[in-house]
C-alpha cells in the first residue's frame, strides 16, 4: 500500500505518543485501516486487543484498590473500558488523522466516530503484541490508563451508570428509566445497538450507540445522569 507523505507524518507523530516504534510497520498500519477499505482491516486484530485491554486494566484496578472486592472492581474496569473512554484516549494521540478509512467512511467523519476510534486502540494493543510481546503492549495499556485510574474516585466509580441513576431516581421519589432498543444493525461483533432511556414523567430521553446492548444503556444512563444532576443545581 502507498501512504502519502502527511499520512506518515500521522503515523510517525502517533508512535511518539504511544511511546513505541513499529518493527513491523505493516501491523501498525492494519491496526489502523477500517473495513470499509477493504479484507485486510483491523478488526481480527481488535478481537484480541480487546482482551488485552480487559486483562491489564483489571489487573491495574486489582493493584491499585488491594481492598475492593470483585463486584466493585468490574463497574469499575466497565467505566474505563467502555467506547466513550477509549475513544477519547484515541483522540487524545490524534488516531483520526493516522487511520484509513474508504471513502465513504471518511466524507461521513468516520476519522472521529467513537466506535471506529475505539476499535482502532483496542487493534492497536494487538498489533503491539504481535510486534513485541505481550509485555510491550501491556506496558502501553498501562501508559495510556494510568492517569484515569489514578483519578478514580473508588466511592463513587464502583457503581455503574445504570444503577446509579436507578438510585438517584428512587432517592427523588421518581418511576424508573425505561431502556428500549430503537434500532438494531449488523450481527455479531459488527452490530449496533441504538438505545434509548426514557425518564417518564421527567420528560428526558437520551440515547446512544454501541456494539452492545449493555453499553448503550450505559452511555444512555451516564447522559441521563449529567441531565439530571444539571437540573438539580
Amino acid at each position: 500500500m502507498h501512504i502519502p507523505q502527511q499520512k506518515q507524518q500521522y503515523l510517525e507523530r502517533l508512535q511518539r505518543r504511544l511511546q513505541y516504534r513499529f518493527r513491523q510497520p505493516e501491523l501498525l498500519v492494519r491496526a489502523l485501516t477500517h473495513r470499509s477499505c477493504g479484507n485486510k482491516n483491523n478488526e481480527r486484530l481488535e478481537f484480541i486487543g480487546d482482551s488485552i485491554l480487559d486483562y491489564t486494566v483489571a489487573k491495574m484496578l486489582y493493584e491499585t484498590f488491594p481492598h475492593l472486592p470483585e463486584g466493585r472492581l468490574s463497574p469499575m474496569r466497565a467505566q474505563l473500558v467502555k467506547e466513550a473512554t477509549l475513544a477519547d484516549i484515541a483522540r487524545e494521540l490524534d488516531i483520526g488523522n493516522a487511520l484509513f478509512l474508504g471513502s465513504g467512511e471518511l466524507k461521513s467523519g468516520g476519522n472521529d466516530r467513537p466506535s471506529i476510534l475505539a476499535d482502532a486502540l483496542e487493534a492497536l494493543f494487538a498489533a503491539i503484541d504481535l510486534d513485541a510481546g505481550f509485555t510491550a503492549a501491556e506496558q502501553t495499556v498501562r501508559r495510556l490508563f494510568a492517569d484515569r485510574i489514578s483519578r478514580l474516585d473508588c466511592t463513587t466509580q464502583a457503581k455503574d451508570p445504570k444503577t446509579r441513576l436507578q438510585e438517584a431516581l428512587q432517592g427523588r421519589k421518581l418511576p424508573l428509566p425505561k431502556y428500549r432498543i430503537d434500532q438494531q444493525t449488523g450481527e455479531g461483533n459488527n452490530a449496533v445497538f441504538d438505545v434509548s432511556c426514557d425518564l417518564g414523567e421527567l420528560g428526558y430521553i437520551s440515547y446512544a450507540s454501541a456494539h452492545s446492548r449493555r453499553a448503550a444503556e450505559q452511555q444512555c444512563a451516564e447522559q441521563a445522569l449529567q441531565w439530571l444532576e444539571n437540573r438539580n443545581r
